[in-house]
């Protein structure tokens, strides 16, 4: 018998990119609705984990060559300086600020400074939730 995962890598690819989808989906859903960063932050992080299991650590690593505490530590640092943003115009720590403006082919959007908290609050869902995981897997002893 073949020892072939091919469809295993296939079906994975798959899979994550619908995952991957869908966690946008829900970070850009989120100021809103439910969702936002934290949840898009734990799909992107169980996509990036089930290309993982599907592949080798190293095949993945290669591909993805991403330093986890740096995306933390970025995560931290916008989630921060937009808290921050509000206090240098007399408004208390983490307001919130939204405006609508009309852009010619999308008609009406909303900008919200909740939107870059929430990416901040990604980064850092994404950058722990996968240096724990990859910590634990790669310990031998």
């Amino acid at each position: 018998m073949m020892n072939n995962p091919i469809q295993l890598h296939v079906i994975t690819r798959i899979v994550a990119f619908i995952i991957l989808a869908f966690s946008v989906f829900l970070f850009f859903a989120g100021h809103n609705n439910p969702g936002g960063g934290f949840i898009g932050g734990l799909m992107t992080a169980s996509a990036l984990v089930l290309l993982y299991l599907s592949f080798d650590l190293k095949t993945i690593k290669r591909v993805i060559p991403f330093n986890y505490e740096r995306i933390i530590a970025a995560g931290l640092l916008i989630a921060i300086v937009t808290g921050i943003v509000g206090m240098f115009f007399g408004f208390p720590y983490l307001t919130q600020f939204f405006e609508y403006y009309n852009v010619p082919i999308l008609g009406e959007i909303e900008l919200t400074s909740a939107l870059p908290f929430d990416l901040g609050i990604y980064l850092v869902v994404v950058g722990f939730t996968l240096l724990t995981i990859l910590t634990i897997a790669e310990d031998d002893s």
